[in-house]
């Protein structure tokens, strides 16, 4: 599970073009726009600017570069010409990126326009709570150590985490081990090891975590239609602690904070 120094470093030439990926998503005024309109914008950026390729389009017979997850959506949202983003929503990007036989994985929480207060509190929170679980990760700790700070963030401020979905090491392959699980024990479940790569990607609901996936077989939505929320980074653990391969320009001064590895 744990990778050499020179799959390190092609892991983090990938995560830091998905980092370019989002500052573009950044860039861009989501109301009115279809959540299909963005996926093309973004594997056109992807191949076209970044020469490289969107890893989700083909996996597991899905059929875009990202998931496009709105409101009351989980996570695998597909894009479609018909979801077109309104004033209040808010959104997750879910994208993956593969350069020279590498992959990096991450998402981000947009709040489209001007967003409700209990919308916005949500998204902070749920960012918040994936840097609970950053903050943890360091060669000796436990599995149980991330997902213990995650949930208990989560619960402090009236959310719940979703189970059924986790975090999972990354390479060569999309998915793999090691499973991170959003919830736990601290001091249980595997050790980290130096060189371990593997994203945290929590899934924060307003209501109760309770999930199910619509007749498309892919879209999972909140069963009592809550909002849900989900921020998303790869991560690899260092001798010291952690580095965020996919860390973007604007969080430089969150990492300075944990004083995570640059």
């Amino acid at each position: 599970m744990t990778k050499r120094p020179e799959e390190i470093l092609l892991l983090t030439e990938s995560g830091r073009l998905l980092a370019s990926v989002f500052q573009f998503l950044d860039g861009l005024s989501l109301v009115g726009i279809s959540t299909l309109e963005i996926n093309t914008a973004v594997e056109k950026f992807i191949i076209e600017k970044l020469e490289a390729r969107p890893a989700s389009k083909g996996q597991y017979g899905y059929e875009f570069a990202i998931n496009s997850s709105v409101n009351q959506v989980v996570c695998h949202g597909v894009p479609s010409s018909a979801d077109i983003l309104q004033d209040g929503d808010i959104v997750n990007f879910d994208i993956t990126l593969e350069k020279n036989g590498y992959i990096a994985d991450s998402s981000k929480t947009y709040l489209v326009g001007v967003v409700k207060p209990a919308a916005v509190r949500l998204a902070r929170v749920t960012y918040e709570a994936m840097w609970m679980g950053i903050r943890e990760v360091r060669a000796g700790a436990r599995l149980g150590d991330i997902g213990w700070a995650i949930e208990r963030h989560a619960k402090r401020n009236g959310y719940s985490v979703v189970r059924e979905y986790c975090g999972h090491g990354i390479g060569r392959e999309m998915h793999e081990e090691p499973q991170i699980l959003h919830f736990g024990k601290p001091g249980t479940g595997l050790m980290l090891c130096e060189g371990m790569v593997f994203t945290i990607e929590p899934m924060i609901n307003q209501g109760r975590r309770s999930v199910k996936t619509e007749l498309d077989g892919w879209t999972v939505v909140t069963r009592d239609g809550s909002l849900s929320a989900q921020f998303e980074h790869t991560i690899v653990v260092t001798a010291t602690g952690a580095r965020v391969l996919t860390l973007r320009s604007d969080e430089l001064a969150m990492a300075r904070k944990l004083k995570l590895a640059a």
